[in-house]
């Protein structure tokens, strides 16, 4: 954090050629961590060796940070801290080194196999994300109302957040996409007050995908960038900064956190966005000015030891979306042949329309094979009372809104996460009362299967 323009007293500057240096160190541990593999960043981010013995009593281990604020030397170190000369971490509102150890491995993992310079924000949810970033760039600039253009199948808090909050009680109109696999439909929403897209791939529930490169063209086209949330796929699968995208999100609760011990939230930007918006600082480094701004004036931040957690359980990111994937998808074979279910959607089978598309796109890091993620939805022949009945029959999937976990949990998104969006708009969104979503664990896909089974056995074939 440092703003050459602040100006610096006489014993700032010892500090500021301190701080020259830790930059410049932390310039080629980057650039030697973009060199390594998937698993192994997954596993070290850019904690170092050399950081653990020369700071940190030769902890192998990323230590945790419980203090809530950092001392200082002298006054004059004091100011050019807070005056964003040299790096600090201050208070942890603002920043703590925990959370740093994560977002850098965030960075480099949402940037994988590509040179692309990247950084990252992280927040105490995956909603607290997703208002922090889409607050900062609905700027107005003159006295004409301001847009953004979404499409329709999102998650449901994201649905309330953007018809509710932003539209309704602030008159923030948003816009929304229907056919997110129409161009068209996209472009027709745009206009010179568009502030930017809003996309999530795949989505929650429905499991809706797209081809992103055009629509991230076509956002470029308007000098407008695009947001992504990549919660459902995680980098293992999908990095849509890559891509070009500017933005991704992800709750970190989900997929990255896969133990359920906590929540958290995570923003990844690309160096720079595309924005029409005329403010350098944010242009040229959005998650950095998240944290400056927005997110010390808002207080939306991480935990450190949630930091920690999150952190520890990304190290087997790869190994364990394989895993899920490669059980999701013997999951949804089963319940495809069932003659009691209507419907499957899983990307992974070939008779699903979206399927040569997510093809395209889904392939695991440091492999050419596609994976298909965890999450699949189906419908229950009889209706919603069928569909209650099946559900209610679960003795080894969990029923919670949860998603991402080593554990199998199911959930009717009708009446659950989706409930508050009312049927009018779960219509729009594709959101039937009879789909069950099940996000699909780390157990044997023998015994989720014997327990779908068990509960279907009453359903009319």
């Amino acid at each position: 954090m440092m703003n050459k323009s602040a100006p610096a007293s006489g014993g700032m500057e010892r500090y500021l050629n301190e701080a020259k240096e830790l930059l410049a160190e932390r310039s080629r541990r980057w650039q030697r961590a973009k060199q390594m593999k998937f698993d192994t960043i997954a596993v070290h981010g850019m904690y170092t060796v050399e950081e653990a013995i020369n700071r940190n009593q030769g902890a192998i281990i990323e230590p945790l940070f419980l203090s809530s604020a950092q001392a200082y030397r002298d006054s004059a170190e004091l100011e050019a801290a807070l005056s964003y000369q040299i790096p600090t971490w201050c208070y942890t509102r603002i920043h703590n080194p925990t959370l740093g150890y994560l977002e850098d491995t965030l960075a480099l993992l949402e940037t994988y196999g590509s040179d692309i310079t990247a950084s990252c924000c992280v927040y105490s949810s995956g909603m607290a994300a997703i208002e922090n970033v889409t607050d900062t760039l609905l700027v107005k600039l003159d006295s004409k109302p301001i847009n953004f253009v979404s499409q329709c199948q999102i998650y449901g808090g994201t649905f309330q957040q953007f018809n509710v909050r932003k539209f309704q009680e602030r008159g923030i109109e948003v816009r929304w996409v229907l056919e997110p696999d129409n161009i068209e439909e996209w472009r027709k929403k745009i206009d010179e007050n568009t502030r930017f897209l809003y996309a999530e791939t795949p989505s929650n529930p429905g499991l809706q995908f797209f081809d992103l490169k055009p629509v991230i063209e076509l956002a470029h086209q308007h000098n407008i960038p695009i947001i992504v949330d990549s919660t459902i796929a995680s980098p293992a699968l999908l990095r849509p900064l890559t891509l070009g995208a500017d933005i991704v999100i992800h709750s970190a609760t989900k997929v990255m956190s896969t133990s359920g011990m906590g929540m958290a939230g995570a923003v990844i930007a690309r160096q720079p966005i595309v924005t029409s918006i005329p403010n350098e600082e944010l242009k040229k480094d959005f998650a950095l000015y998240l944290k400056r701004y927005p997110q010390r004036d808002q207080g939306g931040c991480l935990h450190p030891f949630q930091a920690l957690m999150t952190l520890n359980d990304l190290r087997d990111l790869r190994h364990r979306v394989d895993l899920f994937s490669r059980n999701a998808l013997e999951v949804a074979r089963f319940l495809n042949s069932h003659p009691g279910v209507l419907e499957v959607s899983y990307l992974g089978l070939e008779s699903h329309p979206l399927y040569p598309v997510a093809t395209k796109y889904l392939k695991l890091a440091d492999t050419d094979e596609n994976r298909y993620t965890h999450l699949l939805a189906f419908r229950v022949k009889g209706g919603p009372t069928a569909t209650r009945r099946v559900f209610d029959r679960f003795q080894l999937i969990y029923r919670a809104t949860d998603l991402g976990r080593v554990k199998t949990v199911a959930t009717i998104p009708a009446i659950s996460t989706h409930l508050l969006q009312g049927e009018e708009c779960r219509e729009m969104a594709c959101i039937p009362p009879d789909l069950i979503r099940l996000s699909v664990g780390a157990e044997d896909p023998a015994d989720i299967i014997k327990d779908l089974e068990q509960a279907l056995s009453g359903v009319e074939k």
